[in-house]
């Protein structure tokens, strides 16, 4: 069993959801074994970026973006599925890591405010 931290990014989406939701999205996360993360399949994908290994978990709604680091699984970013910052990252667009995570919540403000 693994150790999962969270990104400040990470953490502000989970905390957005109430507490049984954010136990239900973290579960799967915490019960991954060593052979699944070897022999990834669905709904655990893994790919590259620039020269770190992330691992893609899908729960529900949300993408868990993560990397393995020894016996702790880091949680870099959980995105909404239908997000463009969930399609750009795992279309490997270019984009930096600190862009994603400002243009996470920029992005959706000036949408929302454009309804207005």
């Amino acid at each position: 069993m693994y150790q999962v931290t969270f990104s400040e990014q990470a953490m502000q989406e989970l905390n957005k959801l109430d507490k049984l939701a954010q136990l239900s999205a973290i579960e799967p996360l915490g019960a991954l074994k060593p052979s699944e993360l070897s022999h990834p399949r669905e709904p655990l994908t893994r790919f590259n970026r620039g020269t770190k290994q992330y691992y893609r978990l899908r729960v529900d709604e949300h993408r868990f973006y993560f990397l393995v680091q020894d016996e702790t699984l880091h949680v870099c970013y959980i995105l909404h599925r239908n997000s463009l910052e969930d399609f750009l990252l795992r279309n490997k667009l270019p984009i930096s890591e600190q862009q994603l995570a400002e243009q996470h919540s920029k992005f959706w403000k000036y949408l929302e405010s454009l309804r207005k």
